[in-house]
C-alpha cells in the first residue's frame, strides 16, 4: 500500500540535480516568463514525481522544479492529515497510467512494422525515456518552441550532471508548433511524420486548454488523416462543469465525447471515467470518494443531488481510424 493510501506522509527529498546552478536558473526564468498554460506542464510533472510509487518517471522531479514540487507536496500533506477521500495528484497519476497502458495496447494492436506516436501538447512528458514499449517507435513531441527548448536544456543539463539518460525509442523528434495555428500538421510532416504509417495520437491534458474551434479543428485534422493507415486516438475530455474550475484556463468541453468522436469519423470509441475498473489502478478504493460517487450518477446531471456541487467529470477516450475495408486486430 502506498504512503498516500495508508495515511503516512511520503518522503520529500529534492534530487541533487535540482540544486545545480544551471537548472535553478532555468526554472527561475520559467516562473518569470511562462503563462499558466505553459506552467501546467510543470504541474503535471510534479504529480508524476510525487506519485513515484506507481509511476516510474525519474526525470519528472527535474522538469517540475522545486516550486511545483513543494506546492503539491504541501497539498498531499494536508490531504493526508485531514484524511481526505481523494489525495491531491491522484487524478494525474491515474490519467498517466491510463495513457501508458493504452499506448502499449495500441502499439501491440498494430500488425508489426513499428509505428509513430505523436504527443500533442507534450510539455514535460518523458515517455520516450521511460516506456520500453516505444523501443520500435518513432516519437514526435509537439509543443510551443519555448517549452520544448527549456525541456531539452533541462534534460541536457541533467545528463551532464549524472552521466545517465537513455531514450527508449527508435527516434525522438521535438516539433515546435502551436496547435492553435493551422500549420502544425505540416510541421510534423516536415519533421518526418508519415501519414501512411500506423500512428498513435496522444492528446493528454491538452484539448480543454484550447478554444472550441481550435480543439475541434485538431480532432478533425486527425480524423481526416485516418484513411491512410491504422490510427489510434487517445484523449481526455472535460465536461462542461469541469471547465468552471478555472474558466480562464479551460475552454473546450464535451459532455458526450463518445458521441462526438464518431461524428468526426472515428470508430471503436471506448469511454472511461476516473475510478472505472480500467481507470483506478488500485488508487481509488474508497467508494465515497468524489470519482466513485460521480460514476454512479447519470452523466446528464450537472449538479450532485446530495450536496448541489458541480458534477466535474474527466473522460478518458480511445478511438480508432483505419483505411477503408481494414480493421485493427
Amino acid at each position: 500500500m502506498s504512503n498516500q493510501e495508508n495515511g503516512s506522509l511520503p518522503n520529500f527529498i529534492l534530487p541533487d540535480s535540482l540544486y545545480t546552478e544551471t537548472i535553478r536558473e532555468i526554472h527561475s526564468k520559467i516562473e518569470q516568463n511562462w503563462d499558466s498554460l505553459r506552467q501546467s506542464a510543470r504541474q503535471t510533472a510534479a504529480g508524476r514525481a510525487l506519485w513515484k510509487h506507481v509511476i516510474n518517471d525519474p526525470l519528472a522531479e527535474l522538469l517540475a522544479g522545486e516550486t511545483y514540487l513543494k506546492k503539491l507536496y504541501e497539498k498531499i500533506k494536508k490531504d493526508i492529515l485531514n484524511s481526505a477521500r481523494e489525495v491531491s495528484g491522484v487524478i494525474i497519476a491515474v490519467r498517466t497510467l491510463w495513457f501508458d497502458k493504452r499506448i502499449e495496447a495500441a502499439l501491440n494492436s498494430f500488425d508489426g512494422g513499428g509505428a509513430q506516436v505523436v504527443i500533442l501538447g507534450a510539455g514535460m512528458d518523458t515517455r520516450a525515456y521511460r516506456l520500453s514499449c516505444l523501443k520500435d517507435s518513432n516519437i514526435f513531441e509537439v509543443d510551443f518552441p519555448e517549452v520544448l527548448q527549456m525541456k531539452t536544456t533541462i534534460l541536457e543539463a541533467a545528463a551532464e550532471a549524472t552521466n545517465e539518460q537513455n531514450m527508449m525509442v527508435k527516434s525522438l523528434n521535438r516539433v515546435a508548433a502551436d496547435l492553435r495555428e493551422k500549420d502544425w500538421l505540416e510541421k510534423l510532416q516536415e519533421s518526418g511524420l508519415k501519414l501512411n504509417k500506423n500512428t498513435v495520437w496522444v492528446l493528454e491534458g491538452i484539448l480543454y486548454y484550447l478554444s472550441h474551434s481550435n480543439a475541434m479543428e485538431v480532432l478533425k485534422i486527425i480524423a481526416n488523416n485516418c484513411t491512410f493507415a491504422h490510427t489510434v486516438l487517445l484523449a481526455d475530455f472535460m465536461n462542461k462543469q469541469s471547465t468552471t474550475m478555472s474558466s480562464s484556463n479551460f475552454h473546450f468541453y464535451s459532455d458526450y465525447p463518445d458521441q462526438l468522436l464518431p461524428s468526426l469519423g472515428f470508430s471503436d470509441v471506448k469511454l472511461s471515467q476516473i475510478g472505472d475498473p480500467d481507470a483506478h489502478f488500485g488508487l481509488l478504493h474508497d467508494p465515497l470518494n468524489l470519482f466513485n460517487k460521480l460514476r454512479n450518477l447519470p452523466r446528464s446531471l450537472q449538479t450532485h443531488p446530495d450536496d448541489g456541487t458541480p458534477c466535474c467529470r474527466l473522460y478518458l477516450l480511445q478511438a480508432s481510424g483505419e483505411p477503408p475495408n481494414q480493421s485493427i486486430l
